[in-house]
């Protein structure tokens, strides 16, 4: 007995059981056998088909039908046999069912390091795992990103299980895509399985600032409405959006015109001022970013630099150079000058002066009075004419006078105050500066500037003599010099005694004084009663500008004819400028009226201690040695005293 299979059949089952197909039929036959045998076929020992029929040539067939093929018919065993006896035992023959598996699992395993929710940072490296199982030969993992192949990759095979590693780095560009892994049979390539993970990829926002897109950055001029667009791309969504002007905040400011909508900057009626670089910035939960900077240019007309009016001092014949000083954007093309006094207003011709853009320099000389009056220039350019001229005012200029009546008061262990009454500024805007010396020096120990006439010294060393000198300063040069000499702070530790004898001192000067007075009082009682017996007749007095001569004329034989009046010659005429020190703790006595003591440059003095010493001609904390000083009308004092003679029996 023969027994076989055909082998183009068996083939035709191996492939179809590849595809987990059906299997038509499997013919098993056999011949020359007495007594004529039954064919069989068994599965696993199994018997599924005894049916078989009688072929040409004595030849018994028996075809298998097997309707589908499952994975659990991996590795079956179809055996076919043939028996025509009980006495021997069966002919048979076996085969063992091989397949082609595709994968049975596709799993993507996020990595550790994954934010809540499964999210990846942009432009950080990730390794992600792929694991594939039930393929027979073993899977082979291939990787994408969307549509791109992904390279870096490690695969570790083991029985029918596939393990793939992927090391990538997300990009901004990435998020939202899909990551894919797809395993697939090395042989049958329709034998495959994948799964996707979309990915999440969070990153700080992206900014980007341009223009409006229907302006022209070249053709803004004042008086334009401009607009900027923030573009922000960003994961997760920017929560907050700012505008910067040169690096400080812009905020939205209705009453300034500037408005935030939404991604946009809005700015109505723009200016001069709103040129400059500006930027954006966006906040999210991965960071702050600011965007390009965007360097923002309006033009305008000229304009005045200084602003307001100039005043220009210059001497009859002095040549002065006057410089006008306009801002504007593109700079000036055309500069215009004008002269006006209050008879007529004149061109100034174009070859006086000259202009480089954002200058023009005239020369002038005044070499009358009608040189005098009002200088103005302006400029144009393509956006527009100069609204407002600079404008110079011509003076008669001159050094300012110096500063009268300086004043030492407040005065402290650490520190005095010391204040004047400004001078003639000479016709131009002045400044006063007070130089602090050591009584011998000649470099000043400090220098103190101010607007007005009044300083305030502190930190000088005590039981030093200082010089104080007080000038005031225009574009002409210095006054002369008011000084104060002789200026002592003293040591509080050897202050103490002196305050106490000086205060004996004072309680004795107090009750000399009051004597005095009764003295006083009663001489002149003697005097008005002499007066009332005997009138003598005057000389007409002569006019108020001969007084203080005819006093001088006369002065020695005064001296010889009244021994008991002293002549106070302090109201000496000078003209340098005089200085006065005034106590802290007093107040000075008016000053006299008459004009012969109290004309410009002139003061007062505490009459009672011009003769003191220096110590107590400054209070406690300072002593001064006035250089000039104008304190009494002694004039009118002696004509007084001239018309009220007291006769010597009197006294």
């Amino acid at each position: 007995m023969i027994l076989k299979i055909r082998k183009d059949l068996w083939n035709a089952l191996w492939m179809n059981a590849m595809a987990l197909g059906n299997v038509d039929k499997i013919y098993s036959s056999s011949g020359r056998c007495r007594p004529e045998p039954s064919v069989r076929w068994l599965v696993n020992g199994v018997l599924v088909d005894e049916e078989y029929e009688h072929n040409t040539g004595d030849v018994i067939e028996n075809r298998l039908l097997w309707p589908a093929i499952r994975r659990a018919d991996y590795a079956a065993v179809f055996t076919c046999q043939a028996a025509n006896s009980h006495l021997v035992p069966p002919k048979e023959v076996s085969l063992v069912l091989d397949m082609f598996l595709r994968p049975l699992t596709v799993e993507i395993k996020k990595p550790a390091e994954t934010g809540e929710g499964g999210v990846l940072t942009a432009e950080r490296r990730y390794e992600v795992a792929c694991e594939s199982a039930g393929s027979r030969p073993p899977a082979i993992v291939t990787w994408f990103k969307g549509k791109r192949q992904l390279k870096r990759i490690t695969e570790e095979l083991r029985d029918n299980l596939t393990m793939s590693v992927m090391s990538f780095v997300p990009t901004l560009d990435d998020d939202g895509k899909p990551i894919t892994c797809r395993a697939e049979n090395p042989n049958v390539t329709t034998l495959s399985m994948e799964t996707s993970w979309t990915i999440n990829v969070v990153y700080p926002p992206v900014v980007r600032l341009r223009l409006g897109s229907s302006l022209a950055a070249g053709d803004i001029k004042e008086g334009d409405d401009v607009y900027f667009e923030c573009h922000v791309r960003a994961n997760p969504p920017a929560r907050k959006l700012s505008w910067l002007h040169d690096d400080r905040p812009l905020a939205h400011n209705a009453s300034a015109r500037v408005f935030h909508s939404n991604q946009s900057l809005v700015l109505q009626k723009v200016t001069r001022h709103s040129s400059g670089r500006y930027a954006c910035s966006a906040l999210n939960a991965e960071g702050e970013t600011v965007s390009n900077e965007l360097h923002f240019r309006v033009k305008y007309a000229p304009s005045c630099r200084s602003g307001g009016v100039s005043v220009v001092g210059a001497a009859r014949g002095e040549s002065v150079v006057i410089v006008c000083e306009v801002d504007a954007d593109p700079p000036a093309a055309v500069f215009k000058w004008k002269f006006n006094n209050s008879g007529e207003t004149l061109d100034v011709a174009a070859d006086r002066y000259t202009s480089n853009g954002s200058a023009s320099s005239l020369k002038y000389t005044p070499v009358a009075d009608l040189d005098y009056g009002t200088l103005s220039c302006s400029a144009s350019n393509e956006v527009g004419a100069q609204l407002a001229p600079c404008v110079f005012q011509m003076v008669v200029a001159g050094k300012p006078h110096a500063p009268r009546n300086c004043t030492l008061w407040n005065q402290t262990a650490e520190s005095v105050e010391v204040s004047c009454v400004a001078g003639f500024d000479g016709g131009l805007p002045q400044t006063f500066l007070l130089e602090v010396y050591h009584a011998d020096g000649s470099s000043p120990r400090v220098n103190l500037t101010s607007e007005e006439p009044s300083w305030t010294i502190r930190g000088l060393e005590w039981d030093v003599r200082f010089r104080l000198i007080a000038v005031a300063v225009n574009s002409k040069g210095r006054s002369p010099p008011a000084s104060l000499d002789d200026v002592l702070f003293r040591d509080p530790e050897k202050r103490t005694a002196t305050e106490a004898s000086l205060g004996m001192s004072s309680m004795l000067g107090a009750a000399g004084a009051g004597a005095g007075a009764i003295f006083a009082l009663l001489a002149g009682a003697c005097a008005v009663s002499l007066r009332r017996r005997r009138r003598p007749r005057l000389a007409k007095p002569l006019p108020a500008p001969l007084v203080t001569q005819h006093l001088a004329l006369k002065q020695p034989e005064l001296d010889d004819a009244e021994p008991d009046l002293i002549p106070n010659n302090y109201c000496e005429a000078t003209s340098a400028p005089s200085l006065s020190v005034s106590s802290p703790a007093r107040t000075g006595p008016a000053p006299l009226t008459t004009p012969a003591c109290n004309g410009p440059g002139a003061s007062w003095t505490w009459g009672a201690r011009c003769r003191e010493p220096a110590d107590a001609a400054l209070g406690r904390s300072a002593s001064a040695t006035l250089r000039a000083a104008a304190d009494l009308n002694v004039d009118a004092i002696k004509e007084k005293l001239l018309d009220n003679r007291i006769p010597e029996s009197c006294v």
